[in-house]
C-alpha cells in the first residue's frame, strides 16, 4: 500500500539558514556560507546561494505557497494552523511500503518521495515516477531529492516574486514589480496536471476538441492523426519529442496550453534551459512552457551582479548581459566600474588590477 500525505510538519533536520552552511560544490574548501550584502553568493568561496542549500523544506513550501496563493492554483495551498496567516504549499509526499518476503520474517522497505503529483491514484503516481530518469526521482535522501531542491532555488527564486527580498529595487520600483508579479500570476503561471492520454482536464469530453484543434504551425501531426485509424490513443503525441504516447502511460497536461497538447513526464521541460520543470510549475508564453527564471528574463533583463530582475530603464549592458548601475562592480574588490576599464570573465566583472592578479 502507498500513503500520500501533504506535508505540514516543520523539518527539524535542516541546517540553520545563513552563515556557516557548508558549500556543496567546494566540499570542505569553503569555510561555510558568508553572506554578501547584495550578491546572491558566498563571500568566502564566491559560489551561489544554491550551492550552499540554504533554505529549509518549510521555507521552500512557504515560497511555493506564496507563489500559488493569489492565483487560480490556490487550492494547492493551505493556511498553517497557528501560523501567521501565510498560505503554505500543500506539497504531496508519497510514502511507498513494499513487503520484502525473502527472509523468514517479512520486513518492509519504505520509500518516501519528497514530492508526487497531487490527486492521483497510487498506481498512476508510481507510473509517473518510473517515467522520469531515476536520478531525478525525488526520493528522500537521494540525489534526486537534492536536485529537486536545487531546481526550486534556481527556477523559482524568491526575489522574482517578493519585492521585500530584492536589494536592487530603487525608490518607486516596488509598484512596478508588484504589477509584474500580479500579471504573470494571472496570465502565465501554471501547474501541470498528470493524467492518462485523453483524460486531462476532467476526462473524456476533452477528446472531441482534440481532433479539431490542430495547430496550423504543427502540420506533421495532422496527417498522422487523420490517417491513423488506430485505437483512440493512437493520435496522442508528445508536444516536445513528437513521439506517440501509449494510451496506458500517464502524460502531463498544461491547462494554459489547452488539453489537445500533452507531454511525456520526462519531456515537460523549460523551452529555454531544457531543465525539468520543478513540481510541474510552468509559465506559458509564445506557445511553450518556461521555468520561472527564464520566463521573467524573457520579459525584463536580469542583473548579472545581484541576479534580480531589473525594473529601471537605466541600466548597464555589456555583451548581452545587464547590470543595475549600482551593481556594475568588480567581483573581487567591489570597485564601481562605470566608465572604467574592466575584464569580463564568464559573467564576472573584474577591474584591470584584479583581473591581472587572477592570471
Amino acid at each position: 500500500p502507498t500513503r500520500c500525505a501533504s506535508l505540514f510538519q516543520m523539518s527539524g533536520s535542516q541546517p540553520q539558514v545563513g552563515r556557516g552552511v557548508p558549500c556543496l560544490r567546494c566540499r570542505g574548501l569553503c569555510t561555510g556560507f558568508e553572506p554578501h550584502s547584495w550578491r546572491k553568493i558566498c563571500k568566502s568561496c564566491k559560489c551561489s546561494q544554491e550551492e550552499h542549500s540554504l533554505s529549509s523544506e518549510l521555507e521552500d513550501d512557504r515560497k511555493i505557497g506564496r507563489l500559488l496563493s493569489d492565483s487560480k492554483y490556490s487550492t494547492l495551498t493551505a493556511r498553517l494552523k497557528g501560523g501567521d496567516g501565510v498560505r503554505i504549499y500543500k506539497r504531496n509526499r508519497m510514502i511507498v511500503t513494499n513487503p520484502n518476503i525473502s527472509g523468514k520474517d517479512p520486513t518492509f522497505d519504505t520509500i518516501t518521495y519528497e514530492w508526487a503529483p497531487p490527486g492521483l491514484a497510487q498506481k498512476l503516481a508510481m507510473q509517473y515516477m518510473e517515467l522520469i530518469p531515476k536520478e531525478l526521482q525525488p526520493v528522500a535522501g537521494t540525489d534526486g531529492a537534492f536536485h529537486r531542491r536545487r531546481r526550486l532555488a534556481r527556477q523559482l527564486p524568491l526575489y522574482d516574486q517578493d519585492p521585500a527580498q530584492c536589494r536592487g529595487l530603487a525608490e518607486g520600483e516596488q509598484k512596478l514589480m508588484e504589477e509584474f508579479v500580479k500579471k504573470y500570476k494571472a496570465e502565465a503561471l501554471g501547474v501541470g496536471e498528470v493524467a492518462l492520454p485523453g483524460q486531462g482536464g476532467g476526462g473524456k469530453e476533452e477528446e472531441k476538441p482534440q481532433d479539431k484543434s490542430i495547430d496550423p504551425g504543427r502540420a506533421p501531426e495532422s496527417p498522422n492523426g487523420a490517417l491513423e485509424s488506430a485505437p483512440a490513443a493512437g493520435h496522442y503525441r508528445c508536444e516536445t519529442c513528437e513521439q506517440p504516447v501509449p494510451g496506458d502511460c500517464p502524460v502531463v497536461y498544461a491547462d494554459r496550453a489547452g488539453y489537445s497538447r500533452q507531454w511525456h513526464p520526462a519531456c515537460f521541460v523549460c523551452c529555454r534551459c531544457a531543465e525539468p520543470l520543478v513540481d510541474l510549475i510552468y509559465f506559458w508564453k509564445s506557445g511553450a512552457a518556461w521555468c520561472g527564471r527564464h520566463f521573467c528574463e524573457s520579459l525584463r533583463p536580469r542583473c548579472a551582479g545581484c541576479d534580480e530582475i531589473i525594473f529601471s530603464e537605466d541600466y548597464q549592458q555589456v555583451e548581452g548581459l545587464a547590470w543595475h548601475k549600482k551593481h556594475f562592480a568588480c567581483l573581487e574588490c567591489e570597485t564601481l566600474l562605470t566608465g572604467k576599464p574592466f575584464a569580463l570573465a564568464n559573467t564576472s566583472l573584474l577591474c584591470t588590477t584584479c583581473s591581472q592578479s587572477r592570471v
